[in-house]
């Protein structure tokens, strides 16, 4: 049964926004041509320029946002009004525009491809379906559509730099860091269908039938890396679990699982021994993303599976949710996004 504890809705809003009024520090990821190319992080990211670097900046708003539509009745007033201040502060036409700017220079095609992109996608997902939620206020709703409408403009852009890359990209992407495809696609999978963009949702599936499609007997006793917050093989599940009827992914599930042994690895949490140390952390977020996928793919799994992963669920969010509350910022940064992905209210 699972029993973790109701979702500390007030803490994670108030790590959120601390962490994303936030400027230092800050990790870049520049190309620099020459010297005339050094600026602060807020001259060449007015928009996501806090929370130790871009990607984090975008999946911690994706983070209020998330808050305030599934958890909106616990907020209080105070932290309410701070979320759509941020948004009304940060979401202005020219701070997306220098954004989406940054991906024409020189040196810039891949910047933050694919983590960043995804997240950017689900970003703009996440208020598509704020935008349409007619049980909100209707000043808050007309808020969300306006947010929407200005970030609109750099989704497109990432969307459909995703749906050129996608056909080009021979091999998908393994790892269980940001260079994996699979999650970066889940996302943008999400993002195509919640803003109706079929060239993307084409795009995606033929290159995950292309990559994964036929995989068999995935050796999941080879994971987990030192540094992953992803399980390759769980979000590999999820992305083909999304695309295929359940028949079909049954068929597909009982190619790719690994041995009962194997699979096992999969459904014990993983120790950390350094929450300080900015890659060891990234444990913690495995944790949570593998109850995340566990919980999108258990109506899909074997009747055998489902006691052994409901619990499996339970015990890989009861291991690291304290880690996205309080810490040191290498992980509250980032954390909370993947404590509401692990919530599993939703789509993500």
């Amino acid at each position: 049964m699972d029993t973790m504890p109701a979702l500390p809705v007030d803490a994670l809003c108030r790590v959120a926004l601390d962490s994303l009024a936030r400027e230092w520090p800050y990790r870049p990821d520049v190309f620099l041509q020459s010297e005339h190319d050094f600026m602060l992080p807020r001259a060449r990211h007015p928009l996501f320029h806090t929370s130790y670097d871009w990607h984090s900046c975008v999946h911690m708003h994706w983070s209020l946002l998330r808050l305030l539509r599934l958890h909106g009745a616990q907020l209080a007033p105070a932290q309410a009004d701070a979320i759509t201040a941020r948004f009304d502060g940060a979401f202005t036409a020219d701070a997306v525009a220098t954004e989406a700017l940054l991906f024409d220079r020189p040196g810039y095609r891949s910047f933050e491809r694919p983590y960043g992109w995804g997240w950017l996608l689900e970003l703009q997902a996440e208020l598509h379906r704020l935008a349409a939620d007619a049980s909100l206020p209707a000043g808050l709703q007309a808020r969300c559509r306006c947010w929407r409408d200005t970030l609109e403009p750099l989704a497109l852009r990432i969307a459909q730099a995703l749906v050129d890359l996608l056909p080009r990209l021979g091999h998908p992407v393994r790892s269980g860091t940001h260079s994996n495809t699979a999650f970066a696609c889940v996302l943008a999978l999400d993002h195509a269908r919640t803003s109706a963009h079929p060239a993307l949702q084409r795009a995606i599936g033929e290159a995950a039938h292309r990559w994964f499609g036929h995989d068999r007997n995935y050796p999941s006793d080879y994971e987990p890396g030192g540094e992953d917050f992803l399980s390759a093989g769980l979000v590999e599940a999820l992305l083909m679990y999304r695309l295929l009827d359940g028949r079909d992914f049954t068929d597909w599930w009982g190619r790719f699982s690994p041995p009962a042994g194997a699979l096992g690895r999969w459904l014990l949490p993983v120790p950390v021994a350094d929450a300080a140390d900015a890659r060891i952390v990234h444990l913690h977020g495995l944790n949570l993303s593998r109850a995340w996928c566990w919980q999108a793919l258990l109506p899909g799994l074997p009747g055998e599976l489902a006691g052994p992963v409901v619990r499996a669920i339970d015990v890989h969010r009861q291991a690291s949710l304290a880690a996205a509350l309080g810490g040191d910022y290498v992980a509250t940064h980032w954390l909370a996004s993947f404590v509401l992905l692990a919530e599993g209210r939703d789509r993500p």
